[in-house]
C-alpha cells in the first residue's frame, strides 16, 4: 500500500471541493455551493501566500485532505497556521489519515521560525472530532468564535 502527504495541485482541485461539500453536509447540515467552493480551493491552491491544502494518497487516490491558512499573532510575533477543510474519505476513516497529515504539520511548524502555533476550530457538537485533536494533543484554547458575515 502505497502513502504519501503532498501539496495539493491543480488536478486535485475537483475532488477537494466535493470533499469539502460532502464535509459541510456531515458536520453542518450547510450545503456549500458548488461553484464558490471550487473558486475558493482553486485560489488557494494558486496562490500559496493565502494557504495551503496538503493531502494524503493511499495507492494514488486522494484519501484525505486539510487546509492551512495563516493569521499574524502581534502577541508571538509569529504566524498562526489555522487547520481548515478537514476531510477523510469514509474508506479511509480510522485507519491513521488524519493523523499522519497532522503529524506531518507539526513537523512543518517545527522547522518554521515564523510558525507560532497550530490552532483550528471544530463544532461544539463534533464529539468524534474533539476526541481526535485531544488524542493528538491539542487543547482547548479557551475562545469562542465569534464573526460578521455579509451573507
Amino acid at each position: 500500500m502505497s502513502k504519501i502527504i503532498r501539496a495539493a495541485k491543480p488536478e486535485d482541485i475537483a475532488v477537494i471541493a466535493a470533499n469539502n461539500i460532502a464535509m459541510a453536509m456531515e458536520t453542518e447540515k450547510k450545503t456549500l455551493d458548488e461553484n464558490i467552493i471550487t473558486s475558493g480551493v482553486t485560489s488557494i491552491i494558486n496562490d500559496r501566500n493565502k494557504g495551503i491544502y496538503w493531502v494524503m494518497e493511499i495507492n494514488e487516490k486522494l484519501a484525505g485532505q486539510l487546509m492551512i491558512t495563516y493569521e499574524w499573532s502581534d502577541w508571538r510575533n509569529g504566524t498562526m497556521w489555522w487547520i481548515q477543510s478537514v476531510f477523510v474519505s469514509e474508506k479511509y476513516r480510522r485507519q491513521g489519515v488524519y493523523s499522519a497529515l497532522y503529524q506531518n504539520l507539526v513537523n512543518l511548524a517545527k522547522s518554521d521560525n515564523d510558525c507560532c502555533g497550530i490552532r483550528l476550530y471544530v463544532e461544539k457538537q463534533n464529539a468524534r472530532a474533539i476526541e481526535t485533536y485531544s488524542k493528538l494533543g491539542m487543547q482547548n484554547a479557551g475562545y469562542e468564535i465569534m464573526e460578521f458575515s455579509k451573507k
